[in-house]
């Protein structure tokens, strides 16, 4: 009973998140999070596109036809076919980095403070099984990973 009894009381309530006293996390540069095995999605929205086909010198239409596309009303980035991996995710020497970086989508930018890795503790450390960042490294307070979590746009308003 032990293990799985301390972890069935860690678990979350509204008033008092199980990551109440913090969590690590120090971002590697492993590339982890923008790799396959599995497919998934990145989401990117129309300000973002927006802003990474000026950065690219692509229209938005160029933008879409070779790394974007449609799901219903959504619209994700594309993966690579064989290993799923996001399309931007560079590889050189046996390191991986971010083509977009300064311009990655919210998603990538609020990983990996997702409400679905912060569910319980055991979603959180099952993220850590994929990105070796998780569990080490700065303390993020809980007011910090709240923020960061509902996070919905990082670029600064536009001048009026």
């Amino acid at each position: 009973m032990g293990f799985y009894h301390k972890v069935l009381i860690m678990t979350s309530d509204k008033n008092n998140p199980w990551y109440i006293g913090g969590l690590h996390f120090e971002c590697l540069q492993c590339g982890n999070c923008c790799s396959g095995p599995g497919e998934g999605y990145i989401w990117i929205c129309k300000k973002e596109i927006e802003i990474l086909s000026d950065n690219l010198k692509l229209t938005p239409e160029k933008l879409h036809k070779k790394y974007l596309k449609r799901f219903g009303t959504r619209t994700s980035i594309k993966e690579e076919a064989r290993t799923k991996d996001c399309l931007f995710l560079c590889k050189s020497k046996g390191s991986k980095s971010c083509g977009i970086y300064h311009y990655r989508p919210n998603q990538c930018r609020t990983w990996p403070f997702w409400t679905s890795n912060l569910t319980s503790p055991y979603d959180w450390n099952a993220a850590a099984v994929k990105c070796p960042g998780i569990n080490r490294g700065r303390l993020y307070t809980f007011e910090q990973i709240e923020a960061i979590r509902t996070q919905k746009k990082w670029w600064p308003d536009e001048e009026q």
